[in-house]
């Protein structure tokens, strides 16, 4: 019996219609509504399937990529190069032969894999294109550093194809730079006019100072090389893209280094293990850095995976100071603190989650 009768609903006595109207606010569905005088137990967010789990994105892995890999492997290249010259004076075009060499057995890779050593034939041209600009890139950053600094040449060579990078993509590429990105590049160049500013302010007069000034001059030719060099290989699309530019980049410096070497400089054959060491060191470490910057500029921005490669002036300034005993000033401190602060803003401001089918910040 449910207190319904014929007759209509029976009221009970004392608090009758409380309790029918509860219950009518119960069963009726348009009143089934929530009793706010009960509190509600702890709710527990429900997990996330695996499929659904946050995950790193691909600008977050090409930043990442470029600041393991490329950067902080590439501050020891310039630093190892001077030691190979003060301990033997082995020529810059000889250390570019040494490091092409690294390159070469790639094409071990690309014959396993059935795929051309030159590419397809349609960009072929623009792949050629691309280890002629990243040859002119790293000749001019071995020869800037026999008379500069090293750290002080990694910073030009690394501002110039920062300010390059950024201006090509939004000429070339109409791409465009959040808030965060642009005060990153800002703070990142401004670091590195602070380093290299002072040491511009005190060039020596006569031929020191025409040769430190020259070296100044091809850092930052070094640095828009590069900048182009990036901007040809994001207009690649293959699937060996990555391993057929690293071996062109060995066979064209190969065959552009070996006649000018002769030309230009004098081969020099390295006479005691530092010099050895140096050089074989200077080839891996460069091979790393090639890949993992070809890789992160696919994956991000050009402009921000320069501006993280800044990094190598952090490790280059480093190195110069406590191996090579060359003075660091103050505003070389200052600076690549600047320069770290910037990394971080663009590092952060990139680092976003994605989730099957959709795009989390």
């Amino acid at each position: 019996h449910n207190g319904w009768s014929s007759e209509g609903p029976r009221v009970p006595e004392s608090g009758g219609e409380e309790e029918v109207q509860g219950k009518m606010a119960g069963s009726h569905p348009y009143f089934n509504l929530p009793d706010f005088t009960q509190p509600s137990p702890p709710s527990t967010p429900p997990s996330l399937p695996s499929h659904q789990r946050c995950r790193p994105s691909d600008a977050t892995k090409g930043l990442l990529v470029a600041l393991l890999g490329g950067g902080l492997p590439a501050g020891f290249v310039g630093p190892f190069s001077r030691m190979a010259y003060q301990a033997s004076h082995f020529p810059s075009l000889e250390l570019l032969i040494c490091r092409c060499l690294f390159h070469l057995p790639i094409a071990l890779l690309l014959k396993l894999r059935g795929d051309p050593l030159l590419g397809p034939p349609d960009i072929r041209g623009r792949a050629c294109l691309h280890a002629l600009l990243n040859v002119l890139s790293i000749g001019c950053a071995y020869s800037a550093v026999q008379v500069v600094p090293a750290g002080n040449a990694a910073t030009v060579r690394k501002g110039s194809s920062t300010v390059c990078s950024a201006l090509l993509a939004l000429c070339l590429e109409s791409q465009r730079l959040s808030g965060y990105d642009w005060c990153g590049l800002l703070g990142s160049t401004l670091g590195l006019i602070i380093i290299v500013g002072p040491g511009l302010g005190t060039l020596q007069e006569g031929t020191t100072g025409l040769y430190t000034a020259l070296g100044y001059v091809l850092a930052f030719l070094g640095g828009l090389a590069l900048s182009l060099g990036l901007l040809v290989y994001r207009s690649l699309d293959f699937p060996s893209c990555l391993p057929t530019v690293a071996f062109l980049f060995g066979l064209v410096g190969l065959l552009g280094s070996v006649p000018g070497l002769f030309m230009l400089q004098t081969p020099v054959l390295p006479k005691d293990p530092l010099s050895w060491s140096c050089v074989g060191a200077v080839g891996i470490l460069a091979l790393v850095s090639f890949v993992c910057v070809s890789y992160a500029v696919t994956k991000a921005h050009p402009a921000l995976v320069c501006a993280v490669l800044h990094s190598e002036v952090v490790v280059a300034l480093m190195l110069q100071y406590y191996v090579l005993y060359e003075t660091v000033a103050p505003s070389d401190i200052m600076g690549a603190g600047v320069v770290l602060g910037s990394i971080a803003i663009i590092t952060a401001q990139n680092l976003s989650c994605e989730r099957e089918g959709q795009v989390e910040e």
